[in-house]
This record gives C-alpha cells, sequence and structure tokens, in this order.
C-alpha cells in the first residue's frame, strides 16, 4: 500500500500502473466497441470512448466498463476522490493511514487480506494528493468478480474503521515513514514541498508527519472516512474479460444499494499565492551522493500548459539525448540527471535534478542545471527533439492502452482531475502542441523568482510567475471528438496444453527455438532469447569484465551512436532489453535485426566506457551506508565458499570497486570477441507474428555467429555452514534490515520441492496473509514490509530458504524474536489443513496469471529449451501441487528447516536508538 504522487497529464500516460485467479465463465468480448448492455433500473448510461463506457447510479456513482477478452483476467479499482491534500491540521498522512485500515475488514469480509490470497488475487491501495484508489486483479471468473464487486461495495461504507486496528496499523505506516527516511532522494523531495508552497496542503507530503501518524484520533478517520468514502465521490472501473449485461447487473444489486448521501462535501479554498523570491534549502544526513534538486511552480494538470511543460521536460532529461545529459553527464559533472512534474488537480511544481559524486563539487552544476533550464524558453526545440518526445510519449500511450489493466491504473489518476476522459483528450492532444508554445510555456514559469533551490534572499526587482487558474473539465473537452479504435486480438486460454499445442519448436542453425503466433491487441509480440558461452575455467577472473561487456553494448555499434540507437529502438517499438523485449509485428523483423546487430557489432566507445564506469561507482559508494545492501552484502559474503576470481565468488564491495577501476576498453573488447556468439542460443518468439519469416530473420542474423570458446555450465554447490548472527551498526539510518538464510541440499525435481514451495508460500511468501507478515505487520506492527524465498535451482542442488523484514533499529530484536518464534511455531505445530488449500488456491492461480502473460511465456519457452523439456514439466508440477496432503507439507517443511542453523544479519542504526 504506497502513498503516491503522479505527474502531469502527459506523465500520468506513461505511468502509475502495477499488479494478479479463475473459473470458467466469460465469453469473448472485444474492447474496441462498445456492447451494448441492457441498463438496470436506476442506472444511466454515459459517454464512451474507445471501449470503456461509462454509467452513473442513482446514488452518484460513476461506473466504467472496460471489457476486453484479450487476456483472461479482469481488474477492479475503486477511485475515491480525496487524498492528502484534503487533510487537516495535525491529520497528515490519514488519507494514507486510512487506505491501510480498509482492509481491516467489514462485517461481511472480516479478513478481506486473507480472501485476496485464497483466491491468488493481485490487489493494492495507493494514495496520492488528490485520491485513493484500490485494485484487484484476477484470472476472470464469474465467482471472483462478484466477490470483488460486493467486497468493494460493503467496504465503501461498512468498514471496521477500528480503534484496535489504528493501534497496530499506526505502527506499520510509520514503519513505512521511517523506511523513506533513509533514502536522501525521499527527504529532499519532502523539504522541496514544504519549502515551496507556504499555504496550499501540497506543501505537506502524502506520508506525513511523524507525530500526526502516531497520534491521529480514531473519530478523526472515522469522520473523515464517513464523508469521503460515499458512492458520489467514486468511481468504480472493472476492465478485462467479463460479462458486460452481468457486470452492470451485480453492481446495480450491491453499490445500487448504497444510499446516496445526504452530506455536502467541504470545500476546498486554499490558493498558493505567488512566490515572490528563490528559495534555498539544505538538508545535512549521512549519505554517499549529492543531490541537486530545482522546483518552480507551475499550472494544473488541466492547463494548456501542463502538457507543454511535460514536453520540455522530456527534452530536458531523457537518456541519452538529453539537453541536461549532455551538459552534465557526458561532462562528467553529474552521474546522472532527471526531470519530471508534479501536478494534480491544483497548481503544482516542475522538478530537474542531478545526482553527483561524492566529494565533486556540486555548485557548479547547481548554477549550470539553473542556467539551462532557465534558459531553455530562449532556445525553443528542435524539430528531432519534438519528434523524439512525441514518438516517446506515443508508443508508451499506444502500450498503455492496449492493456486494460495498466488503462485502469492510470484512469485514476485522470479521474481525479475531474474526468476520466482526459486521458484520452490529453493524448489526442500532443500532436498539435508546436515547439514555439514549449519554449514560451517554459519563459512563463522557469524563472529566477519562482525558483526552490535554497535560502530565502530579499529582492528589490523581483521577477515573478503568475499561475493561471485551472479550467473546468468541461471547457477542457467542449470541442475534443474521440477516436474510433480498430485494435482487435484472440481469445487465448494460457494453459500448459494450449501453449505447446500452439507452439511449434525448431532448429535455426544452432539456436532452438519456439514460435508462438497469435492474434494480440495492437500487433504485440514479445521476443526472449538466451545465449551461453564460457566454463568456470575460461570465466576466472571476468565477472566484471563480463558484466561490463554486457553493459556496454547498447552504448554504441558500428552503425550507430548511443543517442541514435535509442532513437532507432523507438523508432521500433522495442522496449525492454537486448534479451527479453517487447514490439509489434510490423517492426519484428527490423527489432530483430537491430538486436542482432547490437550483440555483435557494438563499437565500445571510449567516453561511454567512462561515463559507465563512476557510473558504477556512484550506484556502489551510494549503498555503502544502506541496511539493506550492507546486510545482504555480509550474508553473502559469509556463504561465499569459492576462491576469488572463480565467477561463482562473491566479491567485497572494495574488491568491486578496484575491479571496476581497473577496467580497461581492451578487456571488454577481447572478451566479446573471444565469448560472445550463438552457438548456444534458445528463442522463443510468442505474439502477433508470421513464424516463416522470422525463423528466416533470425537464420539469417544470429544462425552464422559461433562463440569462439568452450562452453559448458557451471554448476553451484552449498558448503556446510554454522549457524551464526552479525550485527552492522549503520548510524543515522532510521530504518533497519533484518536477513537470514539457510543452506538446502534440494534440486527441483526433488520429491520435496512443490510441498517446499507450498510450505514457503504459507510461511512468507503469500503476501500480507502469510504467516511472518500476519505476525510482524498484522499482529505487533513491527515491520511495513517483509517475506520469505525459496531458490532453487534447475540444473543442481544449491539451494537456500531465506528471510528478509524491515523495522526500525529500537523493534530489529522484536522483529527477530518474532520471525525465530514464527519458524519454530511452524516446524513445531505445522501449518493447518485450511493453510495449505488456501495456499494451493493462491499459487495456482497465480501461475495462471503469469501464463496469460506474452513474455513470462516467452522466457518460460527458453528456459524449458534450455533444460531439455517443454511446459509438460510445468503442468505437472502443478499437479504435484494439488496433489499435496497437509502431512507431506509439514513433513517436508521440518525435513529442511532447522530455526537452529539460520544465519541472521541485521543492521540498522541500533547505538543511536
Amino acid at each position: 500500500m504506497n502513498p503516491r504522487f503522479c505527474g502531469t497529464k502527459a506523465v500520468l500516460l506513461l505511468s502509475c500502473f502495477s499488479l494478479t485467479c479463475s473459473v470458467a465463465f466469460v465469453p469473448a468480448y472485444a474492447a474496441d466497441k462498445p456492447v451494448a448492455v441492457a441498463l438496470p433500473a436506476g442506472v444511466a448510461k454515459g459517454p464512451s470512448i474507445e471501449g470503456i463506457t461509462e454509467y452513473r447510479l442513482a446514488n452518484g456513482l460513476k461506473v466504467l466498463l472496460f471489457p476486453d477478452a484479450s487476456k483472461p483476467t479482469v481488474t477492479v479499482n475503486v477511485t475515491y476522490l480525496v487524498g492528502s491534500r484534503h487533510e487537516n491540521y495535525g491529520e497528515t498522512g490519514m488519507a494514507h493511514l486510512l487506505e491501510h485500515l480498509m482492509f481491516k475488514g467489514a462485517p461481511k469480509n472480516r479478513n478481506i487480506p486473507q480472501q485476496f490470497a485464497e483466491r491468488g488475487m493481485d490487489f493494492n491501495g495507493t494514495t496520492s494528493t488528490d485520491r485513493t484508489n484500490y485494485y484487484e486483479v484476477f484470472p476472470a471468473s464469474g465467482d471472483n468478480l462478484k466477490w470483488a464487486l460486493e467486497m468493494e461495495a460493503e467496504r465503501m461504507t461498512k468498514s471496521f474503521i477500528a480503534k484496535s486496528d489504528l493501534a497496530s496499523e499506526m505502527t506499520v505506516v510509520r514503519n513505512e515513514y521511517e523506511n523513506g527516511e533513509n533514502s536522501p532522494f525521499d527527504v529532499l523531495m519532502k523539504r522541496m514541498e514544504s519549502v515551496a508552497y507556504d499555504w496550499h496542503s501540497y506543501g505537506r507530503s502524502t506520508i506525513g508527519n511523524r507525530s500526526d501518524i502516531e497520534n491521529v484520533r480514531i473519530e478523526n478517520l472515522q469522520a473523515f472516512y464517513r464523508t469521503w468514502y460515499q458512492p458520489d465521490n467514486a468511481v468504480l472501473l472493472v476492465a478485462g474479460k467479463f460479462d458486460p449485461a452481468q457486470t452492470l447487473a451485480w453492481i446495480g444489486k450491491t453499490f445500487g444499494a448504497i444510499p446516496k448521501p445526504k452530506r455536502k462535501l467541504p470545500p476546498f479554498w486554499t490558493v498558493e499565492p505567488t512566490q515572490d523570491g528563490e528559495r534555498q534549502y539544505v538538508v545535512r544526513r549521512k549519505g554517499d551522493v549529492q543531490i541537486v534538486l530545482v522546483g518552480y511552480k507551475v499550472p494544473s494538470g488541466l492547463h494548456p500548459d501542463s502538457d507543454r511543460l511535460s514536453i520540455m521536460s522530456q527534452i530536458q532529461s531523457d537518456t541519452p539525448n538529453g539537453r541536461l545529459h549532455k551538459l552534465l553527464v557526458e561532462t562528467g559533472k553529474a552521474a546522472q540527471v532527471f526531470s519530471y512534474g508534479m501536478t494534480g488537480y491544483a497548481p503544482g511544481l516542475q522538478l530537474f535534478g542531478a545526482v553527483v559524486k561524492a566529494g565533486q563539487p556540486v555548485e557548479p552544476v547547481r548554477d549550470a542545471l539553473v542556467e539551462a533550464v532557465e534558459g531553455f524558453a530562449k532556445t525553443p526545440p528542435t524539430a528531432e527533439e519534438m519528434a523524439r518526445t512525441l514518438r516517446t510519449y506515443n508508443n508508451a500511450i499506444e502500450k498503455s492502452l492496449n492493456d486494460p489493466q495498466q488503462v485502469g491504473i492510470a484512469l485514476s489518476e485522470h479521474i481525479a482531475l475531474g474526468d476520466w476522459r482526459l486521458l484520452f483528450q490529453g493524448r489526442d492532444a500532443l500532436p498539435s502542441i508546436t515547439a514555439q508554445q514549449v519554449a514560451e510555456a517554459a519563459g512563463r514559469y522557469l524563472k529566477r523568482d519562482n525558483r526552490t533551490v535554497g535560502l530565502f534572499l530579499p529582492d528589490d526587482a523581483p521577477q515573478r510567475a503568475v499561475i493561471a487558474p485551472a479550467p473546468e473539465a468541461a471547457e477542457v473537452l467542449k470541442d475534443y471528438k474521440p477516436k474510433d479504435s480498430t485494435l482487435t486480438s484472440e481469445n487465448f486460454e494460457p494453459s500448459q496444453d494450449n501453449i505447446m499445442a500452439r507452439t511449434e519448436v525448431r532448429q535455426i542453425g544452432p539456436i532452438k527455438a519456439a514460435l508462438l503466433p497469435k492474434k494480440n491487441r495492437g500487433e504485440a509480440v514479445s521476443v526472449n532469447l538466451r545465449l551461453h558461452w564460457g566454463d568456470e575455467k575460461n570465466q576466472f577472473g571476468k565477472s566484471l569484465i563480463a558484466a561490463a561487456t554486457g553493459e556496454m553494448l547498447t552504448r554504441g555499434t558500428t552503425k550507430y551512436t548511443r543517442a541514435q540507437l535509442a532513437d532507432e529502438m523507438s523508432k521500433l517499438k522495442i522496449s525492454g532489453s537486448l534479451y527479453g523485449f517487447d514490439t509489434t509485428r510490423e517492426h519484428l523483423d527490423a527489432a530483430l535485426r537491430l538486436v542482432a546487430h547490437v550483440l555483435r557489432e557494438p563499437s565500445f566507445p571510449e567516453a561511454e566506457f567512462e561515463q559507465m564506469r563512476q557510473q558504477w561507482i556512484v550506484a556502489i559508494e551510494a549503498n555503502r551506508n544502506e541496511p539493506p545492501a550492507l546486510a545482504n552484502q555480509a550474508l553473502e559474503e559469509y556463504f561465499d565458499h569459492w576462491p576469488k576470481g572463480d565467477p561463482r565468488a562473491v566479491m567485497t564491495v572494495d574488491e568491486q570497486l578496484a575491479g571496476i577501476k581497473a577496467l580497461t576498453l581492451d578487456d571488454i573488447k577481447a572478451y566479446h570477441r573471444e565469448f560472445y556468439g550463438a552457438s548456444h542460443a534458445e528463442l522463443a518468439i510468442v505474439g502477433d507474428f508470421d513464424k516463416g519469416a522470422a525463423a528466416k530473420t533470425v537464420a539469417q542474423s544470429l544462425g552464422d555467429w559461433d562463440s569462439k570458446a568452450n562452453y559448458a555450465r557451471i554448476l553451484d554447490a552449498n558448503v556446510d555452514k554454522p549457524a551464526v548472527r552479525k550485527a552492522i551498526v549503520t548510524p543515522d539510518k532510521e530504518n533497519g534490515f533484518y536477513t537470514a538464510r539457510l543452506n538446502l541440499d534440494l534440486g527441483r525435481d526433488d520429491p520435496d520441492y512443490p510441498a517446499l514451495e507450498l510450505a514457503n508460500f504459507i510461511f512468507g511468501d503469500g503476501g500480507l496473509k502469510s504467516r511472518l507478515m500476519d505476525r510482524i505487520r498484522q499482529k505487533d506492527g513491527l515491520s511495513y514490509g517483509g517475506g520469505s524465498a525459496l531458490s532453487v535451482n534447475d540444473i543442481d542442488r544449491a539451494a537456500h530458504f531465506s528471510i528478509s523484514a524491515i523495522a526500525a533499529p529500537q523493534n530489529l530484536a522484536k522483529l527477530e524474536a518474532a520471525v525465530r518464534e514464527e519458524l519454530e511455531r511452524a516446524v513445531k505445530q505445522g501449518f493447518t489443513a485450511a493453510e495449505v488449500a488456501g495456499a494451493k488456491s493462491g499459487l495456482l492461480q497465480q501461475r495462471i496469471q503469469n501464463r496469460s502473460k506474452d513474455s513470462v511465456v516467452a522466457g518460460g519457452w527458453t528456459n524449458y529449451l534450455y533444460l531439455g523439456r517443454t511446459w509438460e514439466w510445468s503442468k505437472r508440477h502443478e499437479q504435484k501441487l494439488r496433489a499435496l496432503t497437509v502431512e507431506q507439507v509439514n513433513a517436508a517443511f521440518r525435513r529442511h528447516v532447522d530455526p537452529a542453523k539460520l544465519a541472521v544479519v541485521v543492521a540498522g542504526d541500533t547505538k543511536g536508538k
């Protein structure tokens, strides 16, 4: 459950997505044309755009239906038009805290996290300045959808919001706050908000003030809930594969039964005054990197200048083509630059920043950054910059609109602006924006007296920027005409049998290939490639060289500079990496050839090599005092038993830094020349493509590429290590970290593996309702996040079971004790039949959900080809999971997990607390 603040309309189109259940019932509906639906009594039909149709209930609830049969999943999302800007004095963070309490149950749904887990649903809630939303994603089934609608309708007005729940959840949210206090950027951003604003509530971070989190009264939360959580202040979205008529009938029965509220929503009248001088501030805390952050007040996301400023922001900060990247990163002054907008219903901020290596002068970077930003208006965007930026936005928008799940989450931001149709209006308006408009918008707001970097300084000649009022959404939409959609897809069943039946496995030269063509919305296609080379002898001492070679591939080739290559990939709609990427049917041939070219013909530019070296050094040094990094490094070093130089050996931080500094371009060129090739490779293509054409392209571009060196699989192995406990002190860090590990002698084909996988899901891998999280978060309120993991390999027996969690330093001892108590209880008392049944349901439905993603299927195929398997192995594995008894699960857990052998590392500011 995350507090979140997203940016301008154009940025909103590119962000704010995430997410995971099944029974058959669903007929196929396409999202490209509205389906005629008989309206239940009291339901009125509203506007419809590109398959999304609005309905309104008599009690004021807005409903958006987005039927799409392209993926066998359903997203249910409820957006409430209330966020942190609606909080009063002493109530900061209350909107986010209430979001947490909404998962604590209602009369008919008393344990919502457990119900989610038993249905295998992926779920979350997020809080922003202007809205709060709750969503669940699950494989399409009438039972799951009906339950989700009933649950959301009940908790809209009947959630417990109980004092007893506040007592434990407050400490969880406080720990979330403490986790953010560990981040130099998060702290700097909070100060930016509070310094930039005088009166508007956008000046308060959504997570809130620590004392408000700790002391808020349950009566305040209950009053806030009763005021804002009502049907006339909410929008319900159902997207995916479902029956619109049946769904609308369920909505009418569940949500329609809620009375229309009689209260009037409180008015919001605070207007931020025009800023009258530059401001400066300094945050001094322990850390390892320097950050420059500059902010300017800008209009609401509804204002036409908002999208113009967003284009300016992308032109400035793009990597590797952005102006700030070329000015500061390529010259070595900064390791990284960034820019983004934080706007919403009211006027917000446009931010620019740079990350500077510790020890380097920061003032020249600050001055150069300010000069470049405020001088932008004098150097309008070039035609190339405009084309590149609009292409980047359009590619991202197109991809998101092809996924009902992503559209559902993105719509929450536009609902908060006033109308969900603003998403489409903003997209369609982008091509009409000119370079001159972008430059003029920058000139209106990017001024000295509208700047926040640090201290307040008096000025006799102020240069104030007046922030224009936001128009009404109706005014923005008055001349808008939506486009017709022609996107189509097939109803693909993601079972192992269907995947195998639809896939052709063939040999393309030395490459083992799996080709699965199917009709996708937007003609999307996913590619996964695996290349293998080297053995444990010829890879000795080459771990960093191998990593650096891979990193340098996309930084320039014999045909393209890094910037040109980024443009070419954008034109071909390539997203992802060289070894796993998405594109479209139209661009697949060129995308395959381009990836092959990049792999085979990198140019290894000297300047890019030095940039990479500095970025690696800064990244490593930035984690020198971070509790999770220190604890994980210590645990890895403890279990490491390989000689220095072995490709399986763990390098210390100092060894990494020394190795990076010693790297040479000749090392990288020699490594690529000696090892790279497709002699041992697997390839999978899944999606909208022609098999024959794709196979021909692969043969031409990769079929004759041989690796010169010997190849043999490098197997890992464990050695016995005694139990140990290490404590690392991390001064000035408000959050701590716990991690533990137990080595196992186990392989994926072992009889105990399915049982241990299920046991791990129950203990700590099953999300919010796992035993571990039930104890340390739900019951004791010690931690915001934690869990367990079972790592088991396919080709060796070097397995391990691990546990990790965050907590405030003063709570680390309690956290450690709670973890050990739960582990010992699981071994001694075992898991219950109900827990095993719930875990089976959740785990199996998550696996169905994963197989509905083309990229997962493609990655699965390359893995199975490498191992000499097919999806039949996955099918048999699920059969074994279904057949497990509670006795088998408990016996396997007891055989392999001994709490007395656990190796534990804790890191935190225990001395300071």
